[in-house]
């Protein structure tokens, strides 16, 4: 098979590394390397942040909330149209399920549309001010130059909550890919133009966290950070953050539990529970990846569940048939198997899965293991893999603590028929997203983001290109008389 070899968007040209510089793209599938890749160098991204600026306080920056909506729209029609051509792209790069990468590409589409719509509802208000004679109010003006840095799952829904806000807000933009899997987002950046958005308005590099991630992250022209992505890394973007004073905001990982009552619609539940942890092959920061199941239900819960993961079609994700494809990266691979090897030695049981399968390619069973203990590594370790940790529970207060008792708190997934209950525990768990009944559900509409570890922030929903916004107060003296002299106080 040929290598396909790309180039970084900037100032509106294709261009590779200004020192040659490359990196190899892996089809998870395969093992085998498919693309090629700029290394960035702190002199293309610094190009790239200029030419952002320099859009910012040109055509764009002059252009009506109305027009760059009409951008956006039609970048949206544009994704809906090539859904197929991004979707295999995306799961080449990174082995997620065609099925998913190109029904994901078609349905992103309304999130520009949503934000096409959103650009020229922005506004200020005007302030009942104590003074007499004064008139003020408030604009929203674009916050800036904002870096984006997008991750390698979900790539073109985690660009769209980005970019539909910031660009409806009147930002520029300079995106850094994952260097685990590039290739989808330099191909949503051939968009672009032919959406009528000028060149440098949306920049995309792609490299490594040194010195590509950091040379963005620290830029003085870089008013906003947005980044999705580990905690680890997270800590080092606050950190740079300091060197510019950027806002930032942060949808980190998660370890999401998932609760299921006595009296709730066992299939319904089961169905969600399978979705929510083997969809995706459990790459999703909402993976719900902690199960607690009523003492009265959980044996027959298991074993529907074990009966449906033991007949998951696992193989090549650009296949119908398919089900559930390979991880995206050897390192998921070598961190998941310590981390099941971690969970036998402290006495948990696997009840189905546990092994990496045979032959080339990084696939791994969907694996179900029952631990008997709260304090069980794995238990509170985000894996980004199709394993789930199960336990029991018999009170709603016991759950409750269970369901807290962690470092995240991105998601959770509440499965109940008793609607005053099911409002109490959306109260009473700590996470920024609470699935009743449900899960995995998201709209352009409905914003989304964590606490704890699991980040600040939200984004999509109206509330998010306020977000990529700073206000302005105006006073204006009405008065015709002069103003006082400040020495003689009245």
């Amino acid at each position: 098979m040929s290598i396909a070899r790309y180039e970084m968007l900037i100032d509106g040209a294709w261009v590779g590394a200004s020192d040659g510089g490359t990196f190899e793209s892996i089809n998870p599938a395969t093992g085998a390397v498919w693309a090629v890749m700029p290394e960035a160098t702190a002199a293309d991204v610094d190009r790239a942040v200029r030419a952002a600026d320099a859009a910012l306080q040109g055509a764009w920056g002059q252009m009506t909330p109305t027009a760059r909506g009409k951008c956006l729209r039609r970048l949206g029609d544009l994704m809906a149209a090539k859904s197929e051509d991004l979707g295999r792209v995306e799961t080449t790069d990174t082995g997620k399920m065609f099925k998913e990468t190109a029904w994901q590409a078609t349905y992103i589409a309304e999130y520009f549309h949503f934000y096409a719509g959103a650009a020229d509802k922005v506004h200020g208000d005007t302030l009942p001010i104590d003074k007499p004679d004064m008139f003020v109010f408030t604009d929203r003006e674009p916050i800036g130059v904002v870096a984006a840095v997008i991750p390698w799952n979900s790539q073109m829904f985690l660009t769209a909550v980005k970019v539909g806000p910031a660009l409806a807000a009147g930002n520029t933009m300079v995106l850094k890919a994952s260097e685990m899997a590039s290739a989808p987002l330099l191909e949503f950046g051939k968009l672009i133009a032919e959406a009528g958005i000028p060149d440098g308005v949306v920049n995309i590099v792609t490299g490594g966290g040194e010195p590509c991630g950091k040379a963005l992250t620290t830029h003085p022209l870089v008013a906003k950070i947005a980044f999705t992505g580990g905690p680890n890394a997270a800590r080092h973007i606050v950190r740079n953050s300091a060197e510019n004073f950027a806002e930032v905001s942060l949808e980190l990982g998660g370890k999401s539990p998932f609760i299921v009552f006595d009296d709730a619609n066992i299939e319904s539940a089961v169905n969600g529970s399978v979705a929510g942890i083997f969809g995706a092959t459990g790459q999703s920061c909402v993976a719900g990846s902690r199960l607690y199941l009523h003492e009265d239900i959980a044996d027959e819960f298991l074993e529907r569940m074990v009966g449906i993961a033991s007949n998951i079609v696992i193989g090549d994700p650009q296949a119908e048939a398919t089900e559930m494809g390979p991880l995206c990266t050897q390192g998921q691979m070598d961190h998941i198997e310590r981390q099941v090897a971690r969970a036998l030695e402290q006495g948990g049981k696997v009840l189905h899965g546990g092994k990496r399968l045979a032959g080339e390619g990084l696939y791994f069973e969907p694996t179900i293991i029952d631990c008997p203990r709260q304090d069980m590594e794995i238990v509170d370790t985000e894996l980004f893999g199709p394993v789930l940790s199960v336990q029991r529970f018999r009170t709603e207060d016991e759950v409750v603590a269970l369901a807290n008792d962690t470092k995240h708190g991105l998601a959770a997934g509440i499965f109940t028929r008793d609607s005053a209950r099911s409002v109490r525990m959306s109260k009473r768990v700590k996470a920024g997203i609470v699935w009743v009944n449900t899960y995995r559900a998201i709209s352009p509409i409905a914003e989304f983001g964590g606490m704890k570890t699991s980040g600040y922030g939200r984004e999509a929903g109206m509330q998010a290109v306020y977000s990529y916004t700073r206000p302005k107060t105006v006073w204006m003296n009405l008065s015709d008389d002069p103003i006082a002299n400040p020495f003689k106080m009245r």
